[in-house]
């Protein structure tokens, strides 16, 4: 009895003796566990407070002075433009004259063969009949035919051109080709009209390789990134007018996003604006420069803006059209605090100017041709509004002597004008996109587009779920 009670004290003594190795044993694991979580946090904090001095002193580094080739300061654009243009321009084109646009939906590619693919469903429209277009504007009351008429659509797309149209009157313009841009607007037969407040310009779903072709080709081929003394001015100016177009487009893609396509909801996709433009200064500068030269080549055309016919049978709206225009061109505000918001008279000096003229011309005529092999219809419609849009502020800018008038009288298509002030309305929401709501979206977006925070927070949260997966497992057994 003494030996086996000798034996089983001993066999006691073993088992506390291993509860106490093990006790020790959790215990220091659960000691190192807390240095390491001190340790960390310790870490995050000075990483944060290191990310909070870079993020305030970019804070600080607003956008001010002169804009880059321009004669006006980024403030006094912000305030001008919030203050007369944007109001303005918001509602001009909404008058039914500059509602309609005048477009070839459907040209052959001539670079390459379309393969553009869409994710919404019908992108990409197929060739209705021609009885369900109306026919030109200058034929009075011809309106076009309701949508239970047409036969080769099936409900309406999100990206499929709404081609309804009201009876309204055109007086018809001149008809003459613009040098910077390869559409012949003269060749009626194959035109679309098509109601751009029905079309607005947003997210598509167009992206993937097809998308990126279009941009790889317009930069790669036609107007290359740029270094600092690298390049002429002209192909400078060239270079920031494309990307300040394209800074826009994305933008307004980015502003009218569709987040849930079951439930048809659309909003902002604040990290996409982020990411696509607001996180690249240069991009964002390029923007202002777009908005000042197309500004530019409007008020350049003043006389001829002002005293054109906005005639489409409803007096009521074209006089209103006519007042809106005048109040845009000779606003006492933009004249004082803008009055040459861009100088085109520096540009094509010394003996190969013409040449360097002609070169940067064709170039852009290839960037006009690019637009037929968009494959998304919609994408298609704003990319050669815009386009046209842009050829027609270098036609004003570069095609007519601003100082006599003697070398080419200005003469504009009516779907010139329309896609210039679209254009210019265009230019003008995405700047003040930028200005009202920018700082916000940088804030809300950093945790999800600063490089070195993702990247350090994601290995603090890995670490500690390691951590806690450790100690479970640990502990357990």
């Amino acid at each position: 009895m003494a030996e086996a009670k000798t034996g089983l004290d001993s066999k006691k003594h073993g088992e506390k003796s291993k509860d106490r190795k093990r006790w020790n044993k959790k215990l220091a694991v659960i000691g190192a566990v807390v240095f390491l979580a001190l340790a960390i946090a310790i870490t995050s904090k000075q990483a944060t407070q290191y990310h909070k001095s870079c993020q305030c002193s970019q804070d600080s580094r607003k956008y001010t002075g002169i804009v880059e080739d321009c004669c006006c300061d980024y403030e006094t654009v912000d305030s001008i433009n919030g203050a007369v243009l944007h109001p303005l321009l918001q509602e001009l084109v909404k008058t039914p004259f500059f509602r309609y646009f005048k477009v070839k939906l459907w040209c052959d590619c001539p670079f390459w063969p379309d393969d553009g693919m869409c994710k919404l469903r019908d992108c990409s429209v197929c060739e209705c009949p021609e009885s369900e277009f109306p026919e030109p504007f200058k034929k009075f009351v011809q309106p076009g035919l309701p949508p239970d008429d047409l036969k080769c659509q099936e409900g309406k797309p999100q990206a499929a051109v709404d081609r309804t149209l009201d009876s309204q009157a055109f007086r018809g313009w001149i008809e003459v080709d613009n040098p910077w841009t390869n559409d012949d607007e003269t060749d009626n037969s194959e035109m679309t009209y098509v109601n751009l407040q029905l079309n607005p310009e947003r997210y598509t779903g167009y992206t993937g390789p097809s998308a990126r072709r279009i941009w790889d080709a317009i930069y790669s081929e036609n107007c290359p990134k740029y270094s600092t003394g690298e390049i002429c001015p002209e192909k400078r100016v060239l270079y920031k007018l494309i990307s300040g177009l394209h800074s826009s487009i994305s933008i307004h893609i980015a502003a009218e996003y569709l987040l849930d396509e079951a439930q048809n909801l659309w909003g902002r996709n604040m990290e996409l604006m982020y990411n696509r433009v607001l996180r690249y200064p240069d991009r964002v500068k390029n923007l202002y420069f777009t908005f000042m030269f197309v500004l530019r080549a409007v008020t350049k055309a003043a006389n001829y803006l002002e005293q054109a016919e906005y005639n489409t049978g409803n007096v009521e709206a074209d006089l209103k059209a006519q007042s809106l225009m005048r109040q845009l061109l000779y606003n006492p505000k933009l004249q004082a605090a803008c009055p040459l918001p861009f100088d085109e008279a520096k540009l094509w000096q010394g003996q190969s100017g013409p040449e360097l003229k002609q070169e940067i011309q064709n170039n852009f005529r290839n960037i006009s041709a690019l637009m037929d092999c968009i494959g998304c219809e919609k994408c298609r419609l704003w990319g050669k509004l815009q386009v046209l849009g842009l050829g027609t502020a270098l036609k004003i800018l570069f095609s007519v002597d601003g100082k006599n008038h003697l070398s080419q009288p200005l003469e504009l298509q009516r779907n010139e004008v329309i896609a210039l002030m679209n254009l210019l309305n265009r230019l003008s929401e995405s700047v003040n996109l930028v200005h009202e709501i920018g700082p916000t979206i940088e804030k809300t977006t950093e945790n999800f587009t600063s490089e070195h925070p993702i990247l350090h927070r994601s290995r603090l949260e890995q670490t500690w779920e390691a951590i806690k997966e450790f100690c479970n497992v640990y502990l357990a057994g």
